[in-house]
């Protein structure tokens, strides 16, 4: 499948799990608790590394749509891309696309009900692809430009809600594990931090 499909179905199961809840939280909405749907933007950072040092930083920004759909639980979609002109100095640029999915738990707190204010920590295990390109990959079939690796997404966040459609994202910090050719481990392991705003959309409160 095409990998820009890839990520448009990946950014539209939540979406779509959250619909057959839906239909069904008249008979469940007492025992489901809140049910929610987010789409999240953010400014991201991450700082990587090639092979193990040195290290360097890429920019970018995140596309996030997630879903809470019984007691905390749901699950997330995540789409991030970030570049860097020459990493860690080597003169060879890297621009990425990674693309994850999975479940997250949410714990919210209430910080004002007249005013649906609210606190939710968030923490979350997503598995995906990343796909690097603009770059140098060496590998035992040769050198390429282009290349698509697993990865794996650990951590979790902060959202600040303003009101009950409304929300700013304070903090994301994520491990990030991919396994790009390097010539040596195969892997990498980068550190990623994400802040900006998020649109909510309630179903339903208790």
């Amino acid at each position: 499948m095409h990998l820009v499909s890839r990520y448009f179905l990946l950014l539209a199961a939540p979406l779509l799990l959250t619909a057959s809840l839906k239909a069904q939280a008249t008979a469940t909405a007492s025992r489901l608790g809140h049910q929610e749907v987010d789409l999240a933007v953010t400014y991201t950072a991450q700082h990587s590394n090639l092979v193990s040092t040195p290290t360097f930083w890429q920019q970018g920004g995140g596309i996030e749509i997630s879903t809470q759909t019984y007691r905390g639980l749901g699950i997330a979609a995540n789409i991030t891309g970030t570049n860097v002109k020459a990493a860690a100095n080597s003169g060879v640029g890297l621009t990425m696309v990674t693309a994850t999915f999975g479940p997250r738990y949410t714990w919210n707190k209430s910080l004002g009900a007249a005013h649906k204010r609210n606190l939710a920590i968030f923490g979350e295990g997503l598995i995906g692809e990343s796909h690097g390109w603009n770059s140098y990959f060496p590998s035992l079939t040769g050198e390429q430009t282009a290349y698509n690796s697993f990865a794996l997404q650990v951590g979790g966040g902060v959202d600040i809600g303003l009101s009950g459609h409304f929300a700013i994202r304070a903090i994301q910090a994520d491990w990030l594990r991919t396994q790009f050719p390097n010539s040596t481990t195969n892997v990498q392991n980068s550190f990623r931090l994400a802040a900006g705003i998020v649109l909510r959309f309630p179903q339903h409160r208790r």
